[in-house]
């Protein structure tokens, strides 16, 4: 069974997680840091950091929300970074941040994962961070990902993973389950978003299950590198 926002609505996984992140936007930010203890930040970093072997001068940023990744990526020094996501409320606290920030070379728009509006071969470089389990499709997500990608381009994906190891494992699952969806609630305002989270994060294929995913989309050489006992994994892979 797909795991969608509200289970039982007719509504598709798509028309729910973006008006969950229209609903959240406000406090997203906000969140996003203080359940993560701020180590989001870091994970953000050595995401960029696998990137730079290649200089990439034209990125595009799956999911983008915020523009958190996006702005992250300034440090490799590319020509243009465009970010998309389905969320307009996520887009608009995005341009904000970078209107006050003076940022010019990162353009936010309207865009879904499935049906890029941009040609093959397109980018240098193609990042999604805490995105790609919010796909309706993964394969088809995973595949327009590879469309854009020029041939030898990187793609650089964050994502939730479960940790294995005893006992940083029941320590985790217990506040990802239970203290984490309690304050995301009530500083969210929305009774499922902070609940969803840990569902499809525990039905994702992470890990190996997912390596083979992206390999039978045509992508080469992946690769994973989990961080924090396993909480999050970074997935690299070329075209």
């Amino acid at each position: 069974m797909q795991v969608k926002p509200d289970i039982l609505s007719p509504e598709s996984k798509k028309i729910q997680v973006e008006q969950m992140f229209d609903s959240i936007s406000p406090k997203y930010d906000f969140l996003n840091h203080t359940l993560s203890l701020g180590i989001d930040k870091v994970w953000r970093k050595k995401t960029i950091d696998a990137l730079k072997p290649i200089s990439p001068k034209k990125i595009l940023d799956v999911a983008t929300g915020t523009g958190d990744l996006a702005i992250e990526a300034l440090r490799l020094n590319p020509d243009k970074i465009i970010g998309i996501d389905i969320s307009e409320g996520m887009l608009a606290f995005g341009s904000e941040k970078l209107k006050k920030a003076g940022i010019t070379n990162i353009v936010l728009e309207k865009g879904d994962s499935e049906n890029i509006n941009y040609s093959e071969n397109e980018f240098d470089a193609v990042t999604v961070a805490f995105g790609v389990r919010n796909f309706e499709n993964l394969t088809k997500g995973l595949s327009e990902m590879y469309r854009v990608l020029r041939k030898g381009g990187m793609v650089a994906i964050l994502e939730f993973s479960r940790p294995s190891t005893f006992p940083f494992k029941q320590f985790y699952n217990f506040y990802f389950n239970n203290i984490l969806p309690f304050i995301g609630k009530i500083f969210s305002k929305n009774n499922k978003a902070y609940t969803y989270l840990p569902q499809s994060v525990n039905a994702f294929p992470d890990g190996k299950q997912f390596v083979e995913i992206m390999t039978q989309c045509g992508y080469l050489d992946c690769k994973e590198k989990r961080f924090m006992f396993g909480v999050c994994t970074l997935y690299t892979a070329v075209k």
